[in-house]
């Protein structure tokens, strides 16, 4: 049975992925050095990654062949089909939450980093915050900061940063899985279509407009200080020389 692609896929220009390249790119392009080669993991995801181009010879993975270009692997971040110590920096944005068991995704990254390369990941927030959309998406688990830096330290990483992003739309966000929670018991599971993209909320030109401002507001914050809550964890970590 072939699982549900990223939405990415079919909505690359949707507000939350725009947003997401920018906020990344503010938290995480300070960590990205002059790599001689850089994995990018979960490469479906292609908006997210944009800004990375450039930054030495790129190698892209996913297990959706769907989303990969010409040159790419398909493959699965539980098994890089690569060698130890290769990659400058290896960069998995909303990948890991997919992946069972979480040690085992992290140690291969650890074993494919070169030693001080740095690893950059983004993880969905707050367990709470668990739908059907997560479900659909065929995540394992949500994350703290704390949760997502124990789990890198107990990988060997060291930390160099960690944040929230998505503060200022984070009432918003809220809201809504609460919402979706409450319309979601009783429900089965069972009835979504594995095989079917998730959807994405439809939102005006008006709507989109005043969620990227807020973001904005997000990145003129984070080039000087961390959030402190958001719907989504990012961390810069780096493998011990």
């Amino acid at each position: 049975m072939t699982e549900a692609g990223s939405p990415s896929i079919q909505s690359p220009d949707y507000w939350w992925y725009r947003a997401r390249a920018y906020l990344l790119e503010t938290v995480l392009s300070e960590h990205v050095g002059e790599p001689r080669r850089l994995l990018d993991v979960g490469s479906a995801d292609g908006p997210s990654v944009s800004w990375l181009r450039g930054h030495g010879k790129q190698v892209a993975l996913d297990v959706d062949p769907r989303g990969l270009g010409p040159g790419g692997v398909c493959g699965s971040a539980l098994e890089l089909p690569f060698g130890d110590e290769v990659f400058d920096v290896v960069a998995a944005f909303d990948v890991i939450e997919h992946c069972e068991p979480e040690d085992q995704a992290l140690g291969e990254v650890f074993r494919v980093l070169s030693p001080g390369g740095r690893f950059l990941m983004s993880v969905p927030a707050y367990q709470w915050a668990w739908t059907h959309f997560d479900d659909h998406n065929h995540h394992f688990r949500r994350y703290t900061r704390s949760r997502a830096t124990r789990a890198l330290r107990a990988s060997g990483f060291e930390i160099m940063r960690a944040t929230y992003i998505f503060g200022s739309t984070f009432p918003l966000f809220a809201a809504d899985r609460l919402r979706t929670r409450l319309k979601e018991r009783g429900r089965n599971v069972a009835t979504l279509d594995p095989e079917a993209v998730p959807g994405l909320p439809d939102v005006s030109p008006a709507v989109e407009k005043a969620l990227l401002g807020l973001a904005d507001l997000d990145r003129k914050v984070l080039r000087s200080r961390s959030l402190p809550f958001g719907s989504s964890v990012v961390v810069a970590a780096r493998k011990p020389y």
